[in-house]
């Protein structure tokens, strides 16, 4: 009788959590909430918590409320591969907010592909990614783009002699670099030195003297922020003191705080500007920064973005199903994200516009918005 009560209660906890589930869309995130790239991680899921609150405040999707499962993958390798399995096989997603990086986006959006489960990367700029497969896509832009809008902002401003320092541990900043070089090089400008650095690395003043030797006119840092700031300080130590450009990489936590006036006048890509003084973008900046204290970055913009975009495509969809997830993913067009009007092209990248930044007086300022 004992073991006839108990196996009745677990049929019934099991046809509760069952009941439960049909009542909830679920979407798996997974991103670096520690370790080395944890900044990008928080701000793009503080970003996505804040449209899930919106999403379910507004009705959910579908007549359902959403429920968001998220992973930290800890910033190190062979993390996604277990984090995207669990959340296909365990928690049964609908679809992934995948990883910002590149690289951990590109190890762990095969098995999404090979389990044909819709990835949307909120951040990951290597074209490599979206190659994956056809149930992988982004809302932001790709290393070209970023790569060649660099390139065309440093010869605009008089650029004609510009050095290279490469993280050649990340996919990211080669992308990045070999965009940067290509166009660059071909309207007339030169590369006088390439040098590369390892992520983690403390010490840069051997490839600094290298490049200083070259008298570059701006050194072109397709890095992640940590280095960057580190490079820009080493860099006025040898009284290297030309303009640094570089990517959305450069926008971290620690940037500002570590590098100091040593980045002052410096130049780089990114997805949005709090000073957008577009009603939606505004509205965001003022939701989030009461929620959580503080101003929100690219991150944080993309985080937001992504999420909206995956429960846009589930309600075009009708349905949860996967082919038809994927399909509306891959229909989406003039989608009003807080980083701009996105539209998702027939290599599942999105096309919408860059913005270029410089830091003056310690702060992220407003230069210009690219179009595509």
């Amino acid at each position: 009788m004992k073991l006839l009560s108990t196996l009745a209660l677990a049929s019934l906890l099991a046809f509760t959590a069952g009941t439960k589930a049909q009542d909830e869309i679920l979407i798996g995130e997974f991103q670096s909430l520690s370790g080395q790239n944890a900044s990008y991680g928080i701000s793009s899921t503080n970003g996505s918590k804040l449209a899930l609150e919106e999403i379910n405040a507004a009705g959910g999707v579908l007549g359902k409320k959403v429920k968001l499962i998220t992973e930290d993958d800890r910033s190190l390798a062979g993390e996604p591969a277990t984090i995207v399995r669990k959340l296909i096989s365990r928690d049964k997603v609908v679809a992934i907010l995948g990883a910002f990086t590149s690289s951990r986006s590109l190890e762990g959006a095969p098995f999404a592909q090979a389990n044909k489960i819709p990835y949307l990367s909120a951040g990951a700029t290597n074209e490599k990614v979206t190659e994956i497969g056809d149930y992988i896509f982004r809302n932001c832009f790709i290393d070209p783009f970023q790569g060649t809008v660099m390139a065309k902002f440093a010869l605009s401003r008089g650029f004609k002699k510009v050095a290279i320092l490469t993280d050649e541990k990340q996919d990211y900043s080669k992308g990045l670099s070999e965009a940067f070089k290509e166009y660059f090089t071909a309207h007339g400008g030169t590369i006088v030195r390439e040098q590369s650095y390892s992520s983690g690395d403390k010490d840069f003043k051997p490839q600094l003297t290298s490049l200083r030797a070259e008298s570059p006119e701006a050194i072109f840092l397709p890095g992640y922020y940590g280095e960057v700031a580190l490079i820009a300080r080493q860099a006025r130590q040898l009284n290297l003191d030309v303009p640094l450009l570089g990517g959305d990489g450069w926008v971290g936590n620690s940037l500002l705080p570590i590098g100091g006036k040593a980045l002052e006048g410096c130049f780089f890509s990114s997805h949005y500007s709090a000073e957008n003084d577009d009603p939606a973008v505004q509205e965001f900046v003022k939701n989030y920064t009461a929620k959580y204290k503080k101003a929100p970055d690219d991150m944080a913009a993309l985080g937001y973005d992504g999420l909206k975009i995956l429960a846009d495509a589930i309600t075009r969809a009708g349905s949860t199903d996967a082919q038809a997830v994927r399909d509306a993913l891959a229909a989406t067009k003039d989608f009003n994200g807080v980083t701009g009007k996105i539209t998702i092209d027939d290599k599942r990248n999105a096309h919408k516009p860059a913005v270029i930044q410089t830091i003056e007086k310690g702060k992220f300022k407003f230069v210009e918005t690219v179009i595509p």
